[in-house]
């Protein structure tokens, strides 16, 4: 389980008060992932859900598939925040990894 280091990570989350939002199904979790890639807990929040197997709803920016498809890649691994942090927020070799999304610049 991942350990919380003198606080609550989760209070800190753009997601407070919107759970319903990183429910969603289909071309909604593209909405649900914006909340999630602009969070100064991302990282916390996707090994919270990695650590413990977590199968339903949008944690730190990836869908339950995506998750799935980590920790079938990744089954030795058991704590995760050490390596996500290691690697600015990304599952090491992962191409399926979602980048943050940044504006398209103005012409």
């Amino acid at each position: 389980m991942t350990a919380l280091v003198g606080e609550d990570w989760a209070v800190h989350a753009n997601c407070g008060g919107r759970f319903d939002e990183l429910f969603a199904e289909g071309a909604a979790q593209r909405k649900a992932r914006g909340i999630c890639m602009g969070c100064p807990v991302r990282v916390e929040c996707l090994a919270e859900a990695l650590d413990n197997r977590i199968n339903w709803g949008m944690w730190g920016g990836l869908t339950e598939r995506e998750r799935r498809k980590i920790l079938r890649e990744n089954p030795e691994i058991r704590e995760w925040a050490d390596i996500l942090r290691a690697h600015d927020g990304k599952v090491p070799g992962a191409a399926h990894h979602p980048a943050p999304r940044r504006a398209a610049a103005a012409v």
